[in-house]
């Protein structure tokens, strides 16, 4: 059985850090992403990658501040995320994909994690 698990959400200030992580059972995947959704919101692009490591793909908001890396034999994927800003509190969901690309639409994943809450104060 496939299964994603998400971890290391939690509470933090405006301008700090923090490291999510996406456990992986059952398979290994080419494509593998974070998405977000906040309150009211659509549910958005993060970040992508391919299991090689070299097509990640960021949306424009968090390009500079986060970082997405996969460590194939541990299969975990990370999301480390630095200056953190209010507008960054959301519910991030861990997705993948047997397809080799790295696509921002939530529909062009099949497996999703449940979720790990983030919360940024001011």
């Amino acid at each position: 059985q496939v299964q994603l698990v998400e971890s290391g959400g939690g509470l933090v200030q405006a301008g700090g850090s923090l490291k999510l992580s996406c456990a992986v059972s059952g398979r290994t995947f080419a494509t593998m992403a974070w998405f977000r959704q906040g309150p009211g919101k659509e549910r958005e692009f993060v970040a992508g990658d391919t299991s090689t490591g070299n097509l990640r793909n960021y949306a424009d908001s968090m390009k500079g501040r986060f970082t997405i890396s996969r460590d194939n034999a541990k299969r975990t994927m990370y999301l480390q995320m630095n200056m953190m800003k209010p507008e960054d509190t959301a519910v991030y969901y861990c997705a993948a994909d047997s397809r080799y690309r790295s696509t921002k639409y939530p529909g062009d994943y099949e497996y999703w994690g449940q979720g790990t809450q983030v919360t940024v104060s001011s």
